[in-house]
């Protein structure tokens, strides 16, 4: 497997820093090259006043960037000035003193393959040795469900994950470890096809209705609907009984990097792409961005727990889905159920909504009160996605159709952070490199706000006393996110001195040019 870039280490006033460029596989001259210190969020202070012109930076192989055919020019004549003309001078945050951030960095999607083997190992460890040697914390893996359960019932297969974890142990680095019980393909950042077990997609060819399914009754297969969370659909047991069953095993099976304390969380995966949302924007039905994306519960037994409630509140008409919510690429102006005054806000609309949002909360309830017997001892997190378009509007329909009752009257993620603090879990949170004012240039017209998302979920974790961590959404090597993610990190004169629990850095990318690219915070 071959990784991009490269990876710079320096000394400069004491302090390890890393310098990543993408330069290399876009031609030094005209890279932006990353000024992103190491110790940033670890408690250190960097001056960025001046810089060491003695390199010590490794390819994948070993080979010393300074001796790069690629740099050698660049680097000896000009590389001070380059750095210097990138962007001027800004003046710089003193963290010293300041709380001790870990930062990990997510492994690629594809280092396991189909067989549960480790892909080219050789050239993973010497990627681990990079890392290593950058001074980060660990790094995540996620574990499929669709690969380690994959051809039969309780029939469990880790030996790639072993010795991958082996590999980790022998550096002396952590392990953040994915129960990813989703599909991997299909959504932005995904270079590998990873499905459910395929004894679970047979069953789904008999029964659709486990998959989530939208108004025109197309199924994603993405992930489980949480209606089968009880069922007994899946060969004699439930969807949550699936899931313990395979947390569980992992925890026998790596008993020894639990107690070793090599495993230092486990995040288990609870919908789409790890996160705690309904499929709502699924790229493979069409999405584009900033479509409101679509309400997912017309499975049967979804449909038959709406009715359900709508019996219990007196009003059996209302046991079924919006008819006026539009499609997935709907602006919110455009809908009679999303605009302002919109039918959301309707008694009905707030019936349906209360129901869809607590039917996602109450799927996290289950499986993390199962998680936590199968992990006890064991710190454990829970990811939402930053649904951050059409924030700036009274109906904030991105968010509703994801699961998130978020109108501009309500506070969606206050209920979210209370169920995860009765099961003593951190709330994982993504889209913090962002800035609203990029999102303004790039689609005006999606009245995004990522900031003003970003302060309102650290705020309710913060109020209810859970730890919050937090990774980019999308790859980052730019100054400005990498300020931002430390603004984030660390809120400049919080009076309690709050801060993120642990970073961690999406990701480890491949490229054909065979160097390592790492954007280090």
């Amino acid at each position: 497997m071959a990784f991009n870039a490269s990876v710079a280490l320096s000394l400069t006033n004491s302090k390890l820093f890393l310098v990543s460029s993408i330069g290399v596989c876009s031609g030094f001259r005209s890279s932006v090259a990353c000024n992103l210190r190491c110790r940033r969020l670890k408690g250190d202070v960097v001056s960025s006043g001046s810089w060491s012109r003695s390199f010590g930076m490794v390819t994948a192989k070993g080979q010393k960037i300074e001796d790069h055919p690629l740099l050698n020019d660049s680097m000896d004549n000009t590389g001070d000035e380059q750095v210097r003309d990138v962007r001027p001078k800004v003046p710089e945050r003193d963290f010293t003193g300041t709380a001790y951030v870990p930062v990990y960095v997510m492994l690629p999607l594809g280092v396991i393959d189909m067989n549960c083997e480790l892909v080219d190992p050789e050239d993973l460890l010497n990627q681990l040795r990079i890392l290593k040697s950058a001074n980060v914390d660990g790094v995540m893996i996620d574990c499929w469900w669709g690969i380690v359960e994959a051809h039969a019932p309780q029939v469990y297969k880790w030996s790639g994950y072993r010795r991958l974890f082996q590999m980790v142990r022998d550096l002396k680095l952590k392990l953040q470890v994915v129960m990813s019980m989703h599909e991997c393909g299909g959504n932005i950042g995904d270079d590998v096809h990873i499905p459910l077990p395929h004894w679970v997609t047979e069953i789904g060819e008999t029964n659709p209705d486990i998959y989530f399914t939208d108004r025109e009754g197309r199924r994603n297969t993405e992930c489980l609907t949480w209606g089968i969370d009880k069922e007994r659909v899946l060969k004699r047991r439930t969807a949550v009984e699936v899931y313990f069953d395979y947390m569980r095993s992992f925890r026998v099976e790596f008993d020894e990097f639990f107690q070793d304390g090599i495993i230092s969380e486990i995040e288990i995966g609870l919908g789409p792409c790890g996160e705690l949302r309904y499929p709502s924007y699924p790229a493979k039905h069409g999405w584009k961005y900033p479509g409101i994306g679509e309400f997912q519960c017309y499975d049967k037994y979804l449909m038959k727990s709406l009715s359900k409630a709508a019996e219990l509140r007196g009003h059996s008409f209302w046991g079924r889905g919006p008819e006026n919510a539009g499609s997935y690429n709907s602006a919110p102006h455009e809908i009679r159920f999303f605009r302002d005054g919109g039918d959301y806000d309707s008694y009905y609309g707030r019936f349906f909504l209360n129901w869809y949002s607590q039917v996602l909360i109450d799927h996290g309830d289950r499986v993390l009160a199962l998680a936590n017997l199968a992990f006890e001892g064991t710190c454990i997190s829970a990811k939402l996605s930053g649904t951050h378009w059409w924030y700036k509007t009274a109906s904030h329909a991105a968010e509703l159709t994801a699961g998130f009752y978020n109108s501009s009257n309500r506070d969606g993620y206050a209920p979210i952070a209370a169920m995860l603090r009765k099961h003593g879990v951190a709330l994982n949170f993504t889209c913090f490199e962002m800035r609203t004012l990029d999102q303004y240039e790039g689609f005006p017209e999606a009245l995004a706000d990522p900031e003003g998302l970003v302060w309102q979920v650290l705020n309710a974790a913060w109020d209810a006393c859970i730890p919050l961590a937090s990774e980019n959404a999308l790859p980052c090597y730019d100054r400005e996110g990498y300020s931002k993610i430390l603004e984030n990190a660390k809120p400049l004169h919080n009076p309690d001195g709050r801060h993120l629990s642990v970073f961690t850095y999406l990701r480890l990318s491949p490229c054909s040019h065979g160097e390592t690219q790492l954007s280090r915070v």
